[in-house]
């Protein structure tokens, strides 16, 4: 591998850490933070929407800005602006400033996932679901240690602020080694590089708006479990850590899912085949859940679905599209609606639970989202949708 694929790798590798911490941070402090800022679940439900909600608005607008732009620079100062964001929440203390924090970073943030998958079909065209494991692992460590570390690094610091604020650190350290590694290293292909986004977005396009149900009802139920998996546990009697470590192992797992699908998606190639047996993943976890066995086992299974799904939700505009700047405009349209689907999801949680001071009837309404899932998902792989079912 040349000296430049391998510093690009490294650039989309740290690049990639950040686009959780911001997000998952919060969950397990969510505790702390109902007691010193008196929120209700409606409320702190925001602090994982809006940012989810930002991914889905503010992608259109990635497309228009990095067609202007280029690619590598409309990333690099949006890696700013998610430090920036976290940043900020050092010296929060009120409710809306904590929710304008959440908007800043998730700016940041939903102006680097779509075109993170254009970036890679131009630099890496022939080895993209290796790519894409790359760009999902290390999205997953950054969840894994946000959602690891917050309540140690509150313990380590005496200030919820400090343990949010933490995370900006990696993210300035990730806009230079970019700055660095791309924009030098790349330099000579920043004209094409620059065009990535010059395709219109696909809204005509029926096979276009089922990958986009897809990973809309996708992002709804992980987003739900991000924001609320400890609370739902807790409220099944175990203790606020025992909570926190099963947040923990959904987390982590989906790491190495993320490594093995590329290497069973080689040999079985089937994308229908993958989306289902990972959604049944997730079904069975939530039946444990429903049935209060294991909590631990039921996170572990909900994470080995959640893991491939995102993989996959992320590989179908790209199979469904001929050359990167289609495969960009289709990945900004199935974000930018997806996102703002997925957004629902969090709230929808937090009035359940306000409404009937219980999660579980939460939990059922997840089932019933993952069989409709399952349902789009059969539809989105169809043969006379894709070459590859």
């Amino acid at each position: 591998m040349k000296k430049r694929a391998v510093f690009i790798i490294i650039a989309l590798f740290v690049t990639s850490l950040n686009l959780r911490p911001a997000i998952n941070s919060i969950s397990p402090l969510l505790g702390t933070l109902d007691a010193q800022l008196g929120m209700n679940a409606a409320i702190a439900s925001l602090l994982t929407s809006i940012p989810v909600l930002c991914m889905g608005i503010f992608s259109p607008v990635a497309a228009k800005m990095s067609s202007k732009w280029g690619v590598e620079r409309v990333i690099g100062l949006s890696l700013i602006v998610i430090g920036v964001g976290t940043l900020i929440r050092l010296f929060t203390h009120s409710v809306d400033l904590l929710l304008i924090t959440a908007f800043i970073a998730g700016v940041g943030i939903a102006m680097v996932g779509p075109l993170l998958s254009g970036f890679i079909k131009l630099h890496f065209p022939q080895h993209v679901p290796a790519m894409i494991a790359v760009y999902t692992v290390a999205l997953t460590l950054g969840a894994a240690m946000s959602t690891s570390f917050s309540i140690p690094l509150e313990d380590a610091f005496h200030s919820w602020q400090d343990s949010l604020g933490f995370w900006a650190m990696i993210a300035f350290v990730a806009a230079i080694i970019w700055w660095c590694f791309v924009n030098l290293q790349a330099r000579k292909s920043a004209h094409s590089a620059s065009a990535v986004m010059t395709s219109k977005l696909p809204w005509r396009s029926g096979r276009a708006w089922l990958i986009t149900t897809s990973f809309g009802l996708m992002g709804v139920l992980f987003y739900s479990y991000t924001a609320w998996l400890p609370q739902i546990i807790q409220g099944m009697g175990y203790t606020k850590s025992y909570a926190s470590n099963a947040l923990t192992i959904f987390v982590a797992i989906q790491i190495p899912v993320s490594l093995v699908l590329p290497i069973v998606l080689h040999k079985f190639p089937s994308r229908r085949l993958w989306l289902v047996v990972e959604s049944l993943f997730e079904l069975l976890g939530l039946l444990f859940l429903t049935f209060n066995i294991e909590p631990w086992l039921a996170c572990a299974f909900i994470g080995i679905g959640a893991g491939g799904l995102f993989s996959l939700n992320l590989l179908l505009p790209i199979d469904a599209t001929k050359h990167h700047r289609e495969a960009a405009a289709w990945s900004a349209k199935a974000q930018s609606v997806g996102y703002v689907i997925g957004a629902v999801g969090p709230i929808m949680l937090g009035w359940i639970h306000d409404a009937t001071n219980s999660f579980m009837s939460a939990v059922y309404v997840m089932i019933v989202i993952t069989l409709l899932m399952i349902t789009v998902q059969i539809a989105a792989t169809a043969k006379r949708h894709f070459s590859a079912t």
